[in-house]
């Protein structure tokens, strides 16, 4: 049974700058999709990144595009998702989670929904 762990959240003021990690275990043929995504209190989820692990192509939300970096270290199996510049409204649960298509199209505009695995997630706090 395939699992994700995620890591890296924390506390920090704005402009600064946090790095999330999300290990992928126990997929046997790895996972070629993979997302971030967060929710603040009261407020819909939200896609941020995703990364199409086979080639590397990334995707990102208007909000963060020029903030964020999506990464991958396949030997690792690790997604990571650099965050720079970051804002109040930044403030979330982030979640990683992975889709087992290999689809590219579907990996980077397919609905949230279809991501059929999810880490636990982690918090981040931007104070202004």
């Amino acid at each position: 049974q395939g699992q994700l762990v995620a890591s890296g959240g924390g506390s920090v003021q704005a402009g600064g700058s946090l790095r999330l990690a999300c290990t992928a275990s126990g997929y046997t043929y790895g996972v070629p999709c993979m997302g971030w995504f967060r929710q603040a209190p009261g407020k819909e989820r939200e896609g941020v990144a995703r990364i199409y692990t086979r080639s590397g192509t990334t995707y990102y939300a208007d909000s963060v595009k020029g903030r964020f970096t999506v990464s991958q270290n396949n030997v690792a199996n690790t997604v990571y998702l650099q965050m720079n510049d970051l804002k109040a409204e930044d403030s979330a649960m982030y979640y990683c989670a992975a889709r087992d298509s290999p689809e590219l199209s579907l990996c980077l505009y397919g609905r949230a929904a279809d991501f059929g695995y999810w880490g636990q997630g982690t918090q981040v706090t931007v104070s202004s």
